[in-house]
């Protein structure tokens, strides 16, 4: 079970790369700000996902990663609130 747990930590970590991969490219080919915001936004969420697989399964009892992982979550919501705001037309 320890180990299906940790393998669907490290499939999120793939998937919010991946969109963090894309997004990049999309905004690298059309500079559309917004997907720039995502992108950042996908960034933190894959470091939050990274952060989630370090803290359960590598160091489950060792090492609380939650309150780090807490901010990266709350970045990676800021950061895209903030670039919903600022392109508003």
């Amino acid at each position: 079970m320890e180990v299906l747990k940790s393998g669907v930590y490290l499939l999120c970590f793939a998937a919010s790369s991946l969109c963090m991969i894309l997004l990049a490219r999309a905004w690298r080919s059309s500079r559309n700000r917004l997907l720039l915001w995502s992108a950042l936004c996908f960034v933190f969420l894959a470091l939050n996902n990274l952060l989630l697989f370090v803290d359960l399964s590598v160091f489950p009892v060792e090492i609380d990663l939650r309150p780090l992982r807490l901010l990266t979550a709350v970045a990676a919501i800021g950061v895209l609130l903030y670039g919903f705001i600022m392109e508003t037309d």
